[in-house]
């Protein structure tokens, strides 16, 4: 399937770049490139684009634009899935973009850009409706530190906290069965616990390993003990 994407990057070298990557995919269909908030908007309204691909720093501060654009096309177009891209790892950042929701979006740094499977498959998941957050992005959240003494992972057992942890690093399930000797059966049934004891109940799979591992993350800061 052939997902259409309007990509914003107020660096024209950077544009260039990119739409030679994306005119290297088969299925990806590059509609417009723009180097503004604004230029962005108008493009999503006018094209109605599968997925948008967008730097957080654009004019005219060159702070948020990118997460502050994504926010109102998922408002607006629900139909059409971002992927903010940063040049560094600022895990605040991930956590305001998926605050309100995390259907629909993606994080990435712009490194990956280079790797073209991995950009075409971030596109193509958010336009289905799920998520993607940049593996690095996630090491970043583990490597910090929580003050709180209380957690609402403190409802979960000792070994639903491990499963939990493994997810956090992105493992995926039968990666996780692995490196915790368990059957991969096992793990899917207390990951279905986990959903259940976090309250997150009402998106699809996907979306609930990202909602699990933002709570984890929340909570924790990091993999600590327990």
């Amino acid at each position: 399937m052939t997902v259409r994407v309007v990509f914003a990057d107020d660096n024209y070298l950077v544009r260039q770049g990119v739409t030679g990557v994306l005119a290297e995919a088969a299925e990806v269909d590059l509609v417009e490139s723009v180097a503004d908030q604004q230029a962005l908007l108008a493009a999503v309204e006018e094209h109605r684009p599968d997925a948008v691909l967008t730097d957080i720093r654009m004019p005219p501060s060159f702070t948020t634009e990118g997460i502050d654009a994504a926010k109102r096309i998922r408002a607006d177009f629900p139909q059409t899935g971002v992927v903010v891209l940063s040049q560094y790892v600022e895990e605040q950042y991930a956590f305001e973009l998926l605050s309100e929701g995390v259907a629909g979006l993606g994080y990435l740094l712009k490194e990956r850009v280079t790797e073209v499977d991995d950009l075409v498959r971030a596109l193509h998941e958010v336009a289905r409706g799920g998520s993607v957050l940049d593996p690095k992005i996630v090491e970043a959240l583990l490597a910090r530190k929580s003050a709180e003494s209380t957690s609402v992972l403190s409802a979960l057992t000792e070994r639903e906290y491990e499963v939990l942890e493994e997810l956090a690093a992105g493992r995926s399930n039968a990666a996780t069965a692995k490196a915790l000797f368990m059957s991969e059966r096992a793990v899917e049934k207390h990951v279905g616990a986990v959903f259940t004891k976090l309250g997150i109940v009402h998106e699809s799979d996907v979306n609930r390993r990202v909602m699990a591992v933002l709570a984890f993350l929340e909570a924790t800061g990091g993999p600590a003990t327990r």
